[in-house]
C-alpha cells in the first residue's frame, strides 16, 4: 500500500505559516525565508529569525527530503528495514526568547516512510513522531501545569493513556545523563506511531501540532515584560549551554539530519544564540536560580 503524504505535506506547509504568522504577530519581527533543495532529494523551507526583539533566536523549519538508504538513526530499532529507500517530512522548531523568564520551547510534528523495495510484496512502511516540551531558566509551577494541561487536552481523544505514556517518554528522551536532570519541565512525546493506522495516527499529529500555539503562546505573554538584567542573562546562557549538550550527543534528529547528509545550517538553527560553560559552578543556595534544580526531575504537572 501505498503511504497517502499529500495530505500530510499540506498540513505541515500550513503549520508552519501559521505559526510564523503568530511569532511575528507577537514579536513585531519579521521572519527570514530560505527555500533549500537537497542532492538527494528533496528540500524545504527554513524560516528564521536572529536579534528580535521577543525572539533572540528562533527557527521554524519544514523539510521534504528523501534518500536511497535509511541512516543507522532510523534503522537501528528497525533492521528489517535496512538498507530501503526513505521519504521524511515535518515541522520542527526551536524559539529562544530573549527575556530569561520566558521560557526555549521545542515542538517537532513529522512522517517517515520506508519505501517498499522495487518489484517485491513488500509494503511501504511508515510512522509518525513528534512532541513539544518546555525549557524555563526562572520557572513558574503555574506555566508548567498549564503547558501539561494544553498538551493533555490534545491527546485525550485518543485514549486516556496516551498522555501519560507520551509525559513519560518526553521525561525519560529529554534527559541528560551525564548531568542527572532533565533538560526542562518536559512535554510530550512520542514516536513509531502507526498501530491505529495512517489517519487515526495522522489526526492525533495534528492535533499535537495545533496545539502548540495555545500551550506556549499564554506563557509568552505573561513573562515578556519580566524585568531582567545582566545576572538573569548570565544565568539563561549557562544553562542554554545544557540545551546545546542535548542537542550535539543525544538528539535523535540532530543526530539523523547529520548522519543523512542534512543541511547543516538548517539541523543547527536549533542551537541557541550564546551560550556559557562554567567549570564546576552551581548557583548559590536560596537565589532564583537554585531553585531552578527542583525543576529538572520528573514530576506530575496535572
Amino acid at each position: 500500500m501505498a503511504v497517502p503524504i499529500s495530505s500530510a505535506y499540506d498540513y505541515f506547509l500550513d503549520l508552519q505559516a501559521r505559526i510564523v504568522t503568530r511569532l511575528e504577530k507577537a514579536g513585531g519581527d519579521a521572519f527570514q525565508t530560505d527555500r533549500w533543495t537537497r542532492e538527494e532529494g528533496g528540500g524545504g523551507i527554513s524560516r528564521m529569525l536572529e536579534k528580535g526583539q521577543l525572539l533572540e533566536r528562533a527557527g521554524v523549519l519544514f523539510s521534504h527530503v528523501q534518500g536511497k538508504t535509511l541512516p543507522p538513526t532510523a534503522s537501528a530499532h528497525r533492521p528489517e528495514l535496512a538498507g530501503r529507500a526513505w521519504e521524511a517530512m515535518g515541522v520542527s522548531l526551536v524559539l529562544h526568547p530573549r527575556n530569561p523568564y520566558i521560557p526555549t520551547c521545542h515542538m517537532n510534528v513529522r512522517l517517515f516512510v520506508a519505501r517498499a523495495p522495487d518489484n517485491s510484496k513488500e509494503e511501504d512502511v511508515f510512522w509518525f513522531g513528534g512532541g513539544l516540551d518546555l525549557t524555563p531558566y526562572y520557572p513558574f509551577e503555574e506555566d508548567a501545569r498549564h503547558f501539561h494541561q494544553t498538551c493533555a487536552n490534545a491527546l485525550a481523544p485518543f485514549g486516556p493513556e496516551k498522555y501519560p505514556a507520551y509525559k513519560n517518554w518526553c521525561d525519560q528522551y529529554f534527559y541528560l545523563k551525564h548531568r542527572k536532570e532533565t533538560r526542562g519541565i518536559g512535554g510530550i512525546f512520542f514516536d513509531d506511531l502507526n498501530d491505529d493506522g495512517f489517519e487515526n495516527s495522522f489526526a492525533l499529529v495534528k492535533s499535537v501540532g495545533n496545539c502548540f500555539l495555545d500551550a506556549y503562546m499564554p506563557i509568552v505573554e505573561k513573562r515578556r515584560h519580566m524585568e531582567y538584567g545582566e545576572r538573569e542573562r548570565d544565568f539563561q546562557a549557562y544553562r542554554r549551554g545544557r540545551y546545546v549538550e542535548f542537542n550535539l550527543v543525544f538528539d535523535r534528529g540532530t543526530l539523523f539530519g547529520l548522519q543523512s547528509g542534512g543541511r547543516t545550517e538548517s539541523i543547527l538553527l536549533s542551537m541557541p544564540p550564546l551560550a556559557t560553560w562554567r567549570y564546576n559552578w552551581s548557583p548559590e543556595p536560596g537565589t532564583p536560580e537554585e531553585k531552578l534544580a527542583e525543576f529538572l526531575t520528573p514530576r506530575e504537572w496535572i
